[in-house]
């Protein structure tokens, strides 16, 4: 027996931006993120360029979670004759990495340089080298 499941292009969500990129600007605003361990600590690095990080950007510890948000805004004029091109995205933002282990906020520090903002947060990694547990076989 073979089951033919249909699927309208129009439902589709990605699709859907295809047909009202209005909205898929709003709404799909996400920073490409680079997240990686160095030695004890997290470094995250979100690509935001064009931001103004002391007012469109906050960095919160939430118990295991390092987030950071904000909203990149358009400062253009809407006026344009004719077609216009937009691949650059606009609106809020958020992007979330849990931590292994909550930590203080005192551990995060975060700097802004040619458009990346880097967070590092300290220790995060301290203690949780992995333990080799034996693994016993029965008679």
């Amino acid at each position: 027996m073979t089951t033919i499941l249909t699927r309208s292009p129009f439902t589709d969500a990605r699709l859907h931006y295809v047909w009202n990129p209005r909205n898929a600007s709003a709404e799909s605003v996400s920073p490409a993120a680079d997240v990686y361990r160095e030695g004890e600590d997290l470094i995250a690095r979100l690509d935001l360029p064009g931001i103004d990080p002391a007012a469109d950007v906050t960095v919160e510890v939430e118990g295991r979670k390092l987030v950071v948000r904000g909203e990149r805004k358009d400062q253009r004029a809407e006026q344009s004759d004719g077609r216009r091109l937009r691949e650059v995205r606009f609106g809020s933002f958020r992007r979330v990495v849990t931590l292994p282990k909550a930590v203080d906020g005192d551990a995060v520090h975060a700097s802004y340089d040619a458009g990346v903002l880097t967070v590092t947060v300290s220790g995060t990694f301290a203690g949780t080298t992995p333990q080799r547990i034996e693994v016993t076989t029965a008679a």
